[in-house]
């Protein structure tokens, strides 16, 4: 197997590994609630703590991998957030979980703008959608282990062991990645000197390190863009990752076993619209034109998933409720590679940086909405807010839609795909295997 596939295969694991960590406490949010006496409003807190230091975080930590190599700093993003995952149990009341839950967010910051920067240096333009929908789809897979595994253990060692568990997994992979890995394609001695011209077909691939031309990104409509895009995706779609099992149980009466076979089926749809999302979207720009493969996909996709997610709010059968929004997020998820994909079309040498502005927006509005929604549901209950957040996705596709993916923001960075670039998209069994 060629080695950039096993660089993926990491990033895959790494993105597993991810959301088994995130998903852990939304599932296990009905006994800690109990057990620590939180209310709705102080659990909305302990939620938006994680997504305000993620997203403080995450254009730093981004732009530090540009800087100073994805190698150490993922090996020090999973070292941290791996040893706050397993101090989670030791929070034996509400501030001091909601102390640890920033401590963990800010420790996570940058993971997948550093997996984008990987991508960005080991993957020619034509891979790096079907590159990225499986790096997403594998965080959905963490999501639906999640949900299964830590319902089943907490009926028999109740929650803390699951955060000690999904902790240590984390060590095991830094410890891999900081001997194995290389930042630069040519330094590392499996890669033959074939994989090198195919990961530099066509391009100015980028190997060096450097500082990143703040004003210029920042100065661009795109960056804006893309910005405000995620900002109103996020501000819909975080519903699902904070709230979505408790809805369930709370809102629409399942029993805590069932609402875990949902949470897991519904990640099992973010699989598959993540893998899908990436592979139809390099196959349309290599056909159509990054223009046609990245904003057809993205767009049409995050207005489906909002129309969806408005339909299930307005539902009164629970089984017809949970199958659409299993639906809408499959569907929401597709919208994924394209959006990440487009971050290094036109942020280029510094895709993490963009990236990282893009994922901070997100997490800006993913902690405004995670705390509101909690005041909400205690004065509205769990249907009606819904109706004011499914909108915000057909706003993110109008905005997508909007991006230019041909034309980078700094002039001189590399990885502009040309039309004679590659001979065909990545063979996705070949990707993991």
């Amino acid at each position: 197997m060629k080695v950039r596939y096993r660089v993926l295969a990491m990033l895959v694991l790494l993105s597993v590994i991810t959301y088994l960590d995130r998903i852990c406490i939304a599932v296990a949010a009905p006994d800690m609630q109990k057990d620590l006496h939180i209310s709705q409003e102080g659990w909305g807190w302990v939620l938006g703590a994680f997504f305000f230091a993620y997203g403080l975080f995450e254009i730093p930590s981004g732009a530090l991998g540009d800087w100073l190599g994805q190698r150490k700093v993922l090996t020090r993003i999973v070292l941290w957030w791996s040893a706050f995952t397993a101090l989670t149990p030791l929070a034996r009341n509400y501030y001091l979980l909601v102390a640890t839950r920033f401590l963990f967010g800010a420790g996570e910051a940058g993971a997948y703008p550093n997996a984008s920067g990987c991508i960005c240096r080991w993957f020619p333009p034509s891979e790096r959608a079907q590159a990225q929908g499986l790096v997403w789809g594998a965080s959905r897979l963490g999501g639906a282990i999640a949900g299964v595994a830590v319902g089943a253990m907490m009926t028999r060692v109740g929650w803390q062991a699951c955060f000690w568990l999904f902790g240590s997994l984390g060590l095991v992979w830094a410890a891999v990645w900081a001997l194995w890995f290389r930042d630069d394609p040519a330094k590392h001695t499996a890669v033959t000197k074939a994989e090198l011209a195919e990961i530099a077909v066509g391009t100015t691939h980028p190997t060096e390190h450097s500082g990143v031309p703040w004003l210029t990104l920042f100065g661009s409509v795109q960056t804006w863009l893309i910005v405000a895009m995620y900002w109103f995706y996020v501000t819909a779609f975080i519903f699902y990752m904070s709230w979505f099992p408790k809805y369930l149980v709370e809102a629409r009466f399942f029993t805590k076993k069932a609402a875990g076979i949902c949470v897991a089926l519904m990640f099992t749809a973010g699989v598959v619209g993540n893998v899908v999302g990436g592979w139809a979207s390099d196959r349309l720009t290599k056909r159509f034109g990054l223009a046609i493969g990245r904003k057809g996909i993205g767009a049409s996709c995050l207005a489906i998933s909002g129309i969806l997610l408005f339909i299930a709010a307005l539902t009164p059968e629970k089984y017809v409720t949970a199958a659409l929004m299993i639906v809408s997020f499959g569907i929401g998820d597709a919208m994924l590679p394209c959006a990440w994909a487009i971050c290094l079309d036109v942020g280029r040498r510094y895709s993490g940086a963009v990236s990282g502005a893009m994922n901070s927006a997100g997490q800006a509005a993913g902690t405004i909405c995670s705390i509101v929604y909690g005041y909400l549901v205690a004065r509205y209950g769990y249907d009606k807010p819904l109706l004011f957040l499914a909108p915000n996705m057909v706003i993110a596709a109008v905005i997508f839609a909007m991006i230019d993916p041909t034309k980078p923001i700094v002039a001189d960075s590399v990885g502009e795909l040309k039309p004679e670039q590659g001979k065909g998209p990545m063979p996705i069994l070949e990707a993991v295997e």
